[in-house]
């Protein structure tokens, strides 16, 4: 087992779990195959990379991060009201449901929040946006990349 540590120029794999303050389970991949990444390559949040930093294979860690270093706080200037026409007649709306919007330069996704008789209130804020994420990790492997 190597004892590179986890740092700027990491090949790591590891399995992770996810939840929030709930406790709700949002993510884990301990009854599957490891995740594996390279430091920087844009696949993990920064906040979450970062505080992996000096742990290496065999280690683990419950690691915290607030909304401000994950997926930002809720923003109200994101939750925005659309024509009812705007939607396709083949979908129906419900509350909860995520509708993909094409914002000129890709499609933003938004959660169907309240439907009204000629406008439908969407929130584009991403579904963790406000919450702090708390991560179990187990570091299978990290290799050294230049």
């Amino acid at each position: 087992m190597s004892n590179t540590i986890i740092g700027e120029h990491s090949r790591v794999t590891l399995h992770f779990s996810l939840k929030l303050d709930d406790g709700t389970e949002v993510d884990s991949t301990f009854k599957g195959d490891p995740a594996t990444f390279s430091v920087g390559d844009g696949s993990l949040l920064p906040g979450f990379e970062k505080a992996l930093f000096g742990l290496k294979a065999g280690d683990e860690a419950e690691i915290e991060i607030p909304p401000e270093l994950g997926f930002g706080q809720r923003n109200p200037s994101n939750i925005q009201k659309v024509r009812r026409d705007t939607f396709s007649p083949d979908i129906e709306l419900e509350e909860g449901l995520v509708v993909s919007f094409d914002n000129g330069s890709g499609e933003l996704p938004g959660i169907i929040r309240e439907i009204g008789e000629d406008e439908v209130t969407v929130d584009f804020n991403h579904p963790l946006a406000g919450q702090t994420l708390n991560f179990h990790v187990k570091i299978i492997a990290v290799d050294s990349i230049q």
